[in-house]
């Protein structure tokens, strides 16, 4: 599930989750904040890491409902002008959290808001990381979820290199191979 050295998939597992228990849990208090005693009630809704909550649903202790990130507020907002939504606040794993629960909630639409969002996202992060290749501009990238943000260096990164070239970098130079003539065959 979680790739063993990647900062970015560890974190991505982080993102709190609501969930409500469907079995009572004895010994586990410590997850539920509003709980006197050590024990959580079946019917309880907390909060919980993705990864904890991912191995739970699967003993089936436990539903999972859509995080806030997914709700129809966003999904509205995303419709109306997606480059100005600011999708780290929300989740800063915004896409990778969303392939991960799609398949464990009941919702079904995850997964083509993703894409929706992802695409019309994609277009601007890409526009701004041309215009602004020589600029330091921190203004975009406080929008950016961190899958964005690699975009955004790369695009970046790829016009400076570009750019470089362009101006008198290293040319392509005609390999010594293609100058000689083969002698005819007799």
């Amino acid at each position: 599930m979680t790739n063993y050295y990647d900062i970015d998939d560890i974190l991505s597992e982080e993102e709190l989750i609501p969930v409500v228990f469907q079995k009572a849990a004895t010994g586990v208090g410590l997850l539920d904040p509003s709980s006197e005693t050590h024990n959580v009630e079946q019917g309880a809704k907390i909060e919980l890491p993705f990864w904890l909550a991912h191995e739970l649903y699967a003993r089936q202790a436990l539903t999972m409902s859509i995080p806030p990130c997914f709700n129809q507020m966003t999904r509205k907002e995303i419709q109306a002008d997606a480059a100005s939504v600011d999708l780290r606040n929300r989740c800063q794993y915004f896409y990778e959290l969303g392939c991960k629960i799609a398949p464990l909630v009941g919702d079904k639409t995850i997964g083509s808001f993703l894409l929706y969002s992802f695409t019309n996202r994609y277009k601007e992060v890409l526009s701004k990381a041309h215009t602004a290749s020589f600029t330091v501009s921190t203004k975009p990238l406080t929008l950016l979820t961190k899958e964005e943000t690699h975009l955004y260096e790369a695009a970046q990164s790829s016009m400076t290199a570009f750019k470089k070239w362009r101006m008198g970098g290293s040319r392509f130079e005609i390999p010594s191979v293609l100058g000689r003539k083969r002698k005819p065959v007799e």
